[in-house]
């Protein structure tokens, strides 16, 4: 892998890690049109996705530290009057926002685990299996669109929240569902808002992305060479600053809008990709 193939690829993570269109999806094409296949392992090419991940979570806890310092503090500050006897409404709300982050994680963790050798394999790399899933994603966002009545914020997210949402999020280790668009479908269906789905959304990937890219870490660091940890250097900063970029349009985005642009693209996007697997281009 060259630079300019690794500043592509860092665009393209940053691009649509948060927006619900599919970073893994976009990637694998990207992967395909650029060759990489045929010069990287299937198992390097993941190492190397799943690093770059971390510049995207740089960006989203530095555009979210606010919500994350203000539950974490909530949340050791809330667990400790709770063990005291003490009450306290505000590090209560926080405490339970952290408790239902932690829930919410708990289905994609206890999978990828189980799953890790399926996840790197060439299985997640087929485009037909990209492209329906591009599409069938397309299908329930906009159901999520049509049943979600949007009334709930973020400090109503309860337990009942936070395990649909975790159970989305499982989907999104299917290359072309895109965690954030299986995350926001769930918190839609869960009655969030717009704005309240995506920040959630946000806040259960931290761990996700997190883990993801600290155990690819140390496999990577065996996988590539020299040359290729420089490239991935420059990848990771490249998404995380496109990282941002993406995560402040969205949340603009979906204060005024409905998820429909996102929906038409990934059925157009759907559909193109399984024309040029067909077509073996």
């Amino acid at each position: 892998m060259n630079l300019l193939q690794a500043v592509i690829l860092g665009i393209i993570q940053g691009l649509t890690e948060f927006i619900p269109v599919s970073s893994s999806g976009h990637l694998i094409v990207a992967e395909k049109l650029m060759g990489l296949d045929k010069v990287m392992s299937a198992e390097q090419i993941t190492a190397f996705v799943a690093v770059m991940q971390l510049g995207t979570l740089i960006a989203v806890i530095v555009y979210l530290l606010g919500d994350i310092l203000t539950i974490s503090i909530g949340f050791i500050s809330g667990n400790y009057k709770f063990l005291r006897g003490l009450r306290d409404n505000s590090s209560r709300k926080a405490s339970r926002l952290g408790w239902m982050i932690i829930l919410g994680t708990i289905p994609i963790g206890i999978i990828g685990i189980l799953a890790k050798k399926i996840i790197e394999g060439n299985l997640t790399k087929n485009l037909y299996l990209i492209g329906i899933s591009m599409i069938v994603w397309a299908v329930i966002l906009f159901i999520a669109e049509q049943v979600g009545n949007r009334r709930r914020e973020l400090e109503h997210v309860g337990t009942r929240e936070a395990l649909i949402i975790g159970s989305f999020q499982v989907f999104a280790l299917i290359p072309g569902s895109s965690r954030s668009g299986t995350t926001i479908a769930g918190a839609l269906f869960a009655g969030l808002s717009r704005e309240a789905a995506a920040r959630f959304s946000f806040l259960l990937s931290i761990p996700a992305i997190a883990a993801s890219g600290i155990l690819e870490f140390k496999e990577a660091l065996a996988l590539l060479n020299g040359t290729s940890m420089f490239n991935l250097a420059v990848a990771t900063l490249i998404s995380g600053i496109v990282g941002y970029l993406s995560i402040a349009f969205l949340i603009n985005y979906l204060r005024r809008h409905t998820t429909y642009l996102f929906i038409f693209y990934r059925l157009l996007a759907g559909v193109a990709i399984i024309v040029f697997a067909y077509k073996n281009i």
